[in-house]
């Protein structure tokens, strides 16, 4: 078999090449990447194209030194690897992979959006999920995991689920542990603390950026609404802001959650009321709608935040 590093050297030699060139081209010959790499192809690469291939080599073994010795490559947070390319030695540059583990946390986080929640709700997995204590955890955890089930086999709509329930006993930690398994599927999920987000809503009228941000939940593949009736609901909030996003979703069949410590049916009557007014037809319209989008399950059990609380 021929030695293709020799070859290049006596090419170079009968050639005249400058002898520091010659100097930089042996040592990158002499690599034992490249020596493999030349021995293994030796019947792929024609002789005349060996001269084309020595740049190509010494930048191989150049570009891996610089990371070797943590410094950056040309092609940061890629890794040079060497190949043929029509009977020629070249290089390319394949992902590294903390470059790959950083473009999925990117990608996670792009599908994962939160609006007014803790960042570590993305660290929600049902795996922690506390669900053996109580009857009422079992019940939505297996909900959880049917509609999961049945979701990602289709990727189109399916009901979410309407978390009801005390305060703490993990509505909303269950919701994210969902939004996390469909975040890593590559579905695109928003997750948002309503409350928080109808004060957004009010102080947005000044920058006219309302309709904007009513669109952008109104389109997101899976919504989930975290606290909906935590608070008095204005009739605007209400009507224009809850009412068309629950619309659009309901008509273009978008999957979309709730958590909230009423039932549904007492949701209803918290949404009738406003101002001491009483407007039972407008709250039905915003519950039928929900009801469509959502099916409910009560979760029961002991408030997580005060058991988790440091005595001292």
């Amino acid at each position: 078999m021929k030695n293709l590093g020799d070859e290049l050297k006596n090419q170079m030699a009968q050639r005249n090449w400058q002898a520091q060139y010659q100097e930089l081209i042996g040592d990158a010959i002499n690599d034992s990447e490249v020596k493999a790499f030349l021995s293994e192809h030796a019947e792929e690469i024609k002789d005349e194209n060996l001269n084309r291939s020595a740049a190509r080599i010494y930048e191989f073994v150049e570009e891996k030194k610089k990371i070797q010795n943590g410094h950056d490559s040309f092609a940061k947070g890629y890794i040079p690897h060497l190949t043929i390319n029509h009977e020629t030695v070249d290089v390319v540059y394949e992902p590294s992979k903390q470059k790959l583990a950083n473009e999925a946390v990117s990608q996670f986080k792009q599908n994962f959006k939160l609006i007014d929640l803790p960042a570590d709700i993305r660290e929600a997995s049902l795996a922690d999920y506390p669900n053996r204590d109580t009857k009422g955890r079992a019940k939505a955890y297996a909900a959880a995991n049917k509609f999961l089930e049945s979701y990602l086999a289709k990727k189109e709509f399916a009901p979410g689920l309407y978390l009801s329930g005390n305060f703490g006993v993990g509505k909303t930690y269950l919701l994210g542990a969902i939004a996390n398994e469909l975040a890593q599927q590559n579905v695109g999920v928003t997750m948002v603390h309503f409350p928080s987000f109808a004060v957004d809503m009010k102080s947005s009228i000044g920058d006219n950026s309302v309709l904007d941000k009513i669109e952008r939940l109104k389109k997101v593949p899976v919504l989930m609404i975290d606290d909906i009736g935590a608070d008095s609901v204005s009739v605007w909030i209400r009507d224009e802001v809850l009412g068309v996003i629950l619309q659009y979703r309901m008509q273009e069949k978008l999957t979309t959650f709730f958590t909230s410590n009423f039932s549904m049916s007492d949701l209803e009557k918290h949404l009738a009321i406003s101002k001491n007014n009483e407007e039972p037809i407008k709250a039905q319209r915003i519950m039928q709608r929900i009801q469509f989008l959502s099916r409910e399950v009560v979760v029961a059990g002991d408030n997580q935040r005060l058991k988790n609380q440091v005595e001292y």
